[in-house]
């Protein structure tokens, strides 16, 4: 069955930097393309970093262009996200996501806070 785990996660000052890691099993990874999605308390999950299956197009929510890197190794089964000069306001729950339609796959998520 499809997994994805998701670690990395942790609390960090504002500036400093974190790699989330996805690691995915269960599907032919390189199939499908993947994303990244974060959800702070109270509020919608939201599209952080999407990649396509082979890694050449990627694209990003305006509030981490610049900063998040959405990268993947197909050999490994794993999507990673570079999160560097890291904001108070990027705290959330970061998710994990394969579309395989109709069905969407999330992983359990991981913590990122960020202190000022």
């Amino acid at each position: 069955q499809v997994q994805l785990l998701e670690s990395g996660g942790g609390s960090v000052q504002a500036g400093q930097s974190l790699r989330l890691s996805c690691a995915a099993s269960g599907f032919t990874f390189s199939t499908y393309p993947m994303a990244w999605y974060r959800q702070e308390p109270g509020k919608e999950r939201e599209l952080v970093a999407a990649i396509s299956r082979y890694g050449t197009t990627t694209n990003y929510a305006n509030a981490v262009k610049d900063r998040f890197t959405i990268s993947r190794d197909n050999a490994k089964k794993t999507v990673y996200l570079q999160m560097n000069s890291l904001k108070p306001e990027d705290t959330a729950v970061y998710y994990c996501k394969l579309a395989m339609p109709p069905t969407e796959y999330w992983g359990q998520g991981t913590q990122v806070t960020v202190s000022s």
